[in-house]
């Protein structure tokens, strides 16, 4: 066999590669799945603490498991209440959840931990304060201007007239 073709030897030191690093890359690789995983694997071996926690969170909103993921994220913050990562992510998680308010508060937080040095930070705060005002400044778009009342009146048997507040 030669050199080429052998297989890389074994770490000798028996150290693995840390779990959030790995989860952490396998996020920005879209493997949520994976990530998830990698992140309870590094909860096992290094225990659990506000990272790690945030971590899985973020893991779970990817996933679109938006419960989950506030709940873990709240845990997250119970250890760490200042940890910026963790509250940007259930701001965002409570957003998707049409928690509008809250999250508009839980931005707020972040944004001030964090002394606006975020452009997600601030861009997600924009976003939740934009949601919650009606701006009367603003003018409908086309497409988000109502749709007329319409009712459907029932005119004798099998007659129906559809009217409208025009």
């Amino acid at each position: 066999m030669t050199a080429e073709n052998r297989a890389p030897a074994a770490d000798a030191r028996g150290e693995g590669v840390d779990g959030l690093l790995v989860g952490h890359r396998l996020m920005e690789a879209g493997e949520h799945e994976l990530a998830l995983k990698a992140y309870y694997r590094a909860a096992a071996e290094d225990g659990i603490d506000a990272d790690v926690l945030s971590a899985i969170g973020s893991a779970n909103l990817a996933l679109g498991r938006l419960g989950q993921a506030e709940q873990v994220l709240r845990r997250a913050l119970e250890r760490d209440p200042a940890f910026v990562p963790a509250l940007n992510n259930l701001g965002c998680a409570l957003m998707e959840q049409g928690k509008l308010h809250e999250a508009r508060n839980v931005f707020q937080q972040a944004f001030a931990l964090d002394s606006g040095a975020s452009d997600s930070i601030r861009e997600n705060l924009r976003l939740a304060i934009a949601m919650t005002e009606n701006s009367v400044y603003s003018e409908p778009k086309e497409t988000e201007k109502e749709a007329p009342n319409l009712k459907l009146v029932r005119r004798g048997q099998g007659e129906f007239v559809l009217l409208s507040a025009l």
